[in-house]
């Protein structure tokens, strides 16, 4: 047993898969004790906030600022309100306007800034440019004005009596808060999906859903593979027969069609994950089967168990202790294998809208539908369906990678 082991753990593709596996156990681990709270709270009213640290604006305005003059900070204000986007349009503005295009570098703020205050007249009408156009221009323009004329925002209160405006407080541009004053700080790494949760907490709570749905289901497919092919295979016969006569049926449907038709025959309100487990774990079991029964029938005129039967050892006793530890890596690797096969159609289904109830907890396949129906793809929202794809691509990625070493490990013919 050391020694198998140390080969094993001597083999780099499984020690790599093995490896990618840890880590992100470990973060499905250690994640949810840093961060703790419902993944499936809604803490954002709009949807698809993008990644980053979100501060109280309200809590900010109380807190005590500091004054500081840091190198660039007008560049930088003035780079952040001008996207990618309208700077293409200022060229093509001054462009029309008669610029030269070879003066024109978009990428230089200073350059383009200064070349718009000189040429920009909201009178002119270039010709071929609508209406519409023009007054996007001159929103622009109004934006880029705030940003030059506005070195500090006042802060005001209105009288209930007399109804004016009464300053309280002066926010200069070179006045900067220590985000540990600010009360209310939310850290999404990961932003907020369509319905407003933190896709972080849960992306890594479907992950936990997901891996236990693989587990069971593998479990189940393994289990029943493993016993139909036991007994076909040394008990043959009639059981032999039948058995692969209920394998060749399920093998004549396609699984992925007849999990569908299952799947869909359950109520939604009743398809929780351990019951979408059980339905991929009952339909995905006839390789395993049909693989063990071939490596009994080589194994089941050896002499050692030959010497059993004489020996009046039971059917039981001979399958457990004779057979059994022959096939037994065989066995792990297939299990690997189930494991990963459910994961992948737990998200097929899901996908299709046939997976768990949205209702409990979410799964990775829950969370690529909903990325796909808010329609996440088309508008740039990436942050809610990539990790997603990537947890997927990963852990399917790692189980693969360590059945494959331990493939090696044990099949002679394979080895370097």
């Amino acid at each position: 047993m050391k020694n198998i082991f140390y080969q094993i753990f001597h083999s780099q593709k499984f020690v790599a898969g093995f490896s990618i596996l840890m880590i992100i156990l470990l973060i499905l681990f250690i994640y949810p004790l840093i961060f703790p709270g419902d993944p499936l709270q809604m803490i954002g009213l709009s949807s698809f906030s993008k990644p980053g640290i979100y501060v109280s604006v309200y809590d900010a305005i109380d807190s005590e600022p500091s004054t500081m003059k840091l190198p660039d900070a007008d560049v930088k204000r003035l780079m952040k309100k001008l996207s990618n986007e309208d700077r293409l349009a200022m060229k093509e503005w001054l462009v029309a306007t008669g610029t030269p295009e070879d003066v024109i570098d978009i990428l230089d703020t200073d350059g383009l800034l200064k070349l718009w205050k000189d040429s920009y007249d909201p009178s002119l009408k270039p010709e071929g440019m609508t209406l519409a156009k023009r007054n996007y221009y001159k929103r622009l323009n109004a934006s880029l004005e705030k940003a030059f004329d506005y070195s500090r925002i006042i802060i005001a209160t209105k009288d209930e009596e007399t109804g004016e405006l009464n300053e309280e407080k002066t926010v200069s541009s070179n006045d900067y808060i220590n985000i540990n004053d600010v009360a209310n700080v939310v850290y999404l790494p990961l932003g907020t999906d369509n319905f407003g949760a933190d896709v972080a907490k849960k992306l890594v709570s479907a992950a936990k859903t997901s891996i236990m749905i693989g587990l069971i289901a593998g479990s189940i497919a393994t289990f029943i593979g493993l016993t139909f092919g036991l007994l076909a295979g040394y008990v043959g016969g009639i059981v032999d027969d039948f058995i692969m006569f209920i394998t060749n049926l399920f093998t004549v449907i396609p699984g992925f069609i007849l999990l569908i038709l299952i799947s869909y025959g359950i109520d939604q309100d009743k398809r929780g994950a351990a019951v979408v487990a059980l339905v991929i774990g009952v339909t995905s079991w006839t390789w395993t089967a049909r693989s063990v029964r071939s490596q009994v029938l080589s194994l089941r005129n050896r002499d050692h168990v030959n010497l059993s039967k004489l020996s009046g050892h039971g059917l039981a006793r001979i399958i457990l202790t004779d057979i059994l530890p022959y096939i037994a890596s065989y066995v792990v690797m297939a299990l690997i294998l189930q494991i990963s096969t459910a994961i992948l159609a737990e998200a097929q289904l899901s996908m299709l809208g046939l997976g768990p109830k949205t209702t409990e907890r979410p799964t990775l396949g829950l969370m690529m539908n909903w990325a796909m129906l808010y329609s996440a793809h088309t508008h740039g929202y990436w942050w809610a369906y990539f990790p997603v794809l990537l947890f997927i691509a990963l852990i399917s990625f790692s189980l693969n990678l360590m059945n494959t070493g331990l493939d090696q490990v044990f099949n002679p013919t394979l080895r370097d």
